[in-house]
């Protein structure tokens, strides 16, 4: 049997998990100016999955770096659910959300 199919979709569910509380604790302590980083992050495993060979590892590499491209746009959305409330605002840094 083989099992990388299944081994590739959970390990999509575990980092797309892993992003969704990266992105609320970097919007409460660094705002959205932190994005440059989820760009980097995202570009270099895009462009580092493009060199392995392994199957596998380059699929959880690639999924890596468009979890980190993708918390781009989550960590703007994040702002948003934030000054409506949903999630707790930083105190230290309520001149962001005017």
């Amino acid at each position: 049997m083989y099992f990388e199919g299944l081994i590739i979709a959970v390990a999509t569910f575990l980092i797309i998990g892993t992003f969704h509380p990266i992105v609320i604790k970097s919007e409460y302590y660094w705002g959205v100016k932190c994005w440059p980083v989820f760009a980097i992050l995202g570009f270099i495993s895009l462009i580092i999955s493009l060199f392995i060979p392994n199957t596998l590892a380059a699929s959880i590499i690639g999924v890596i770096g468009c979890s980190a491209i993708w918390s781009i746009l989550e960590i703007f959305e994040q702002r948003e659910r934030v000054k409506k409330g949903w999630f707790p605002m930083n105190p230290e840094h309520k001149d962001r959300y005017k």
